[in-house]
């Protein structure tokens, strides 16, 4: 697995409930153009639209030996999902304050692959709460790693 882009703030923002893995359905230089690791998936989001799953701001930039018929870098990328996991995301996803969020764009073997998230928002004390909980975890590695190291 080659993991091309991934959304860190997306982490900071929301707190990741499920996961989904679904194929992206793209264009000859935007794959060339992933796999020179020329994506971006800040501000992009997840929407369903009747049965159809749609990536929307997703920037994936022009292929650099490419011509004139380079791809449009903030196209609408349609994903790639079974019947029963779409039902399932627009059950999830339709309560209040849950979003679906890319998370992360990757290789799986030749095929490019995006993995989605449910996720609900974070209030602001929330995200204060989570960073402090992360500092006190590494301060306890850093602590429990010279106590080894002396």
């Amino acid at each position: 697995m080659k993991l091309v882009a991934q959304n860190k703030k997306a982490y900071h923002d929301y707190s990741i409930e499920d996961t989904f893995e679904a194929g992206m359905q793209l264009l000859g230089t935007e794959v060339k153009s992933l796999r020179d690791g020329k994506a971006n998936l800040k501000d992009s989001y997840v929407l369903i639209k009747n049965t159809q799953v749609f990536l929307f701001n997703c920037h994936i930039s022009p292929y650099a030996h490419g011509n004139i018929m380079n791809h449009d870098p903030l196209r609408t990328r349609k994903l790639l999902l079974h019947r029963k996991e779409i039902e399932k995301m627009k059950g999830k996803a339709h309560l209040k304050g849950y979003s679906l969020i890319p998370l992360k764009i990757y290789f799986k073997g030749p095929f490019a692959k995006v993995e989605i998230g449910l996720g609900k928002g974070k209030r602001e004390y929330e995200k204060r709460e989570s960073i402090k909980e992360r500092e006190a975890k590494r301060d306890i590695e850093r602590a429990m790693r010279s106590k080894n190291k002396g």
